[in-house]
């Protein structure tokens, strides 16, 4: 029998378990995928955990996993433009994609090029699609100075790639560690911590234009106090901030199409963006996978890989 994650109550990571499941069957204009990558986010940890069950309220027993790339294996009824073999990127809108074989709406999935690799593809969606959406959100311009908190996570990086892209200064708050990472992709790199607001000024040597806040932990008020006009600024994560300072908060849902990731897929398929992979677990190993997420000190994406 195939394998899926599940979860039946919220909790820390001990409540994930690795279960086996009936084989999905797709209905009327699905697909079936067998997956080859399925990448790991904050916010899944999050949904676990219970801090948005008002917000994104989970029904038991839970699936978890929106990421995936794989083999298309079943077509539902209705389905054209797709074949069993095909090799996709998609997403899942069910908490599922954290399993061997999961069922989407084939107007969910789009062709996976074939020089992008499995782990790279299975990290697209929700990372891809947020950054995409809190980049457009902050309406960066040519010459503009963006500030961009968490800038080497899994968001943060395409943040930073998709900002300079646009042809903006980029400033990424990380640990000094991912520095290099960060100047090698064209982006000023300034430690986070004691201090940092001067040393952002010192960076940025004039007007700051933007800020996208990927990690919360008081990065609103600090781009405020930079002087960045509410409506330049975006936080995927600090709610409650965006609500009292009146911020933005564009992110997955913004951009959460099957259009947009085969536009990120080419990008990178074109080498103007890269999908940095700091581990490769086998779903046997889900809770391993998210004890190193929650450390919130990887460079990139997390990914799991069907056994």
């Amino acid at each position: 029998m195939p394998q899926a994650v599940r979860f039946d109550r919220y909790g820390d990571i001990d409540v994930l378990k690795v279960v086996d499941v009936e084989r999905p069957v797709p209905g009327p204009r699905q697909v079936l995928v067998e997956v080859r990558a399925a990448a790991i986010n904050p916010g899944e940890a999050s949904i676990r955990k219970g801090v948005f069950a008002e917000r994104w309220p989970t029904t038991f027993p839970s699936g978890e996993g929106s990421d995936l790339a794989g083999v298309v294996s079943e077509l539902g009824q209705g389905v054209t433009g797709l074949r069993v073999g095909d090799e996709v990127i998609g997403f899942s809108n069910k908490r599922a994609s954290h399993a061997k074989l999961v069922v989407v709406q084939a107007s969910d999935v789009t062709p996976k090029p074939p020089g992008v690799s499995w782990e790279v593809a299975g990290s697209l969606f929700v990372a891809g699609t947020t950054a995409y959406a809190a980049v457009r959100a902050v309406s960066l311009r040519a010459d503009d100075t963006v500030v961009v908190s968490g800038a080497a996570g899994g968001v943060g990086t395409l943040v930073v790639q998709l900002a300079r892209n646009a042809g903006a200064k980029v400033i990424g708050l990380s640990s000094e560690k991912h520095h290099d990472w960060l100047k090698a992709h064209g982006a000023i790199p300034v430690a986070h911590g004691d201090g940092v607001a001067d040393r952002i000024r010192s960076a940025a040597g004039g007007r700051i234009d933007a800020f996208v806040d990927t990690f919360g932990a008081g990065y609103v008020k600090l781009a405020l106090d930079l002087g960045v006009s509410p409506d330049r600024i975006d936080t995927i994560i600090d709610f409650a901030s965006a609500e009292k300072y009146g911020v933005k908060t564009k992110g997955n849902a913004d951009a959460a199409s099957s259009q947009v990731v085969a536009e990120l897929a080419k990008l990178v398929a074109d080498g103007r963006l890269e999908i940095p992979i700091a581990r490769i677990y086998p779903l046997s190993e889900v809770q391993a996978a998210f004890r190193d997420l929650e450390q919130r000190h990887t460079l990139g994406k997390i990914v799991l890989r069907p056994d």
